[in-house]
């Protein structure tokens, strides 16, 4: 491993191309299954050795914190200890992925650091030993180590390669406020009728790489819980969907939500629609864009 006292890296989101929820733990994690899928939407670290001791971060964000409150210092902060390291480390952490939107981008920025911590301080750890260290910081970190195409059980700690993501386009679309992951799932132990994502069929799509078949089995038990309080998250589906999409559902526990596109040209005109569109107009749409899928795992 190359010796070095600066690294750029880049911490990609995710999408849930499905999501169901199991049940309540003991532990008070909910037991669920779900398939991510690291999209190129990306935050940009850069790690730099200082001589003084510690670890100080910045971020594009101002609202964002800068102690041992962010996941991407406590990252640093777990395995500098751990490893009694002397020196410090200075981060900066430029956002791109937007903040609590259901596409994991502080877990992402906090299994970025860790990487590139073991890198740069030449720790020696697997991928399965940083996984296991992300396991302490959340539950979506320990796939946010890996990224790629993985079905995640448990609290989502232990993962499942599946064949990779066809090619295709994805239209993204963040609302104008977010949610908090913890009062969602409160407010899905109460919620009544759920209707479950056959996820079964989304996987048989992978394995065959069928784009049609992936979508169609897509789905998102939180969407239920999440769009009761939000129809704007119903409306945009339903725009994408109507706009070409093959079908669109919220991603983690929301408020973000995304249509995957077989034609690159058609999902442009559909993010231009939107962002340019009705729904735009009134302020409900933060931020439209279209990325793709990363096939490749790992970090």
């Amino acid at each position: 491993m190359l010796q070095t006292d600066k690294l750029e890296l880049k911490a990609p989101g995710k999408i849930n191309l499905g999501l169901d929820v199991l049940g309540k733990r003991e532990d008070g994690y909910h037991e669920i299954k779900t398939i991510m899928q690291t999209v190129w939407l990306c935050d940009d670290i850069i790690l730099r050795k200082t001589a003084h001791p510690g670890i100080e971060l910045q971020s594009n964000l101002d609202y964002l914190p800068d102690n041992e409150t962010n996941l991407a210092y406590k990252a640093a902060a777990l395995l500098m200890e751990e490893f009694k390291i002397k020196t410090g480390v200075d981060i900066k952490l430029y956002k791109h992925i937007p903040v609590a939107a259901g596409m994991a981008g502080g877990s992402a920025d906090a299994a970025a650091v860790l990487f590139g911590i073991n890198k740069l301080f030449s720790l020696g750890l697997s991928y399965g030993d940083l996984t296991k260290r992300a396991e302490v910081l959340g539950a979506d970190v320990p796939y946010c180590v890996l990224r790629g195409t993985y079905l995640c059980t448990g609290k989502g700690e232990v993962m499942e390669r599946l064949p990779y993501m066809p090619h295709c386009s994805l239209v993204i679309v963040k609302p104008a406020f977010s949610v908090a992951t913890k009062k969602v799932f409160e407010q899905y132990d109460y919620a009544k009728d759920i209707v479950h994502p056959d996820l079964s069929r989304l996987i048989g799509g992978l394995e065959k790489g069928d784009l049609k078949e992936i979508a169609a089995g897509m789905g998102n038990v939180l969407e239920q819980v999440t769009a009761k309080h939000h129809p704007v998250i119903t409306r945009l589906k339903e725009s994408l969907i109507r706009l070409g999409a093959l079908n669109a559902i919220m991603s983690g526990s929301g408020p973000t939500v995304f249509g995957i596109f077989d034609d690159d040209a058609k999902a442009r005109r559909a993010a231009k629609r939107l962002h340019f569109g009705g729904l735009n107009s009134d302020r409900k749409v933060y931020c439209v864009g279209v990325h793709h899928v990363r096939r490749n795992n790992g970090v």
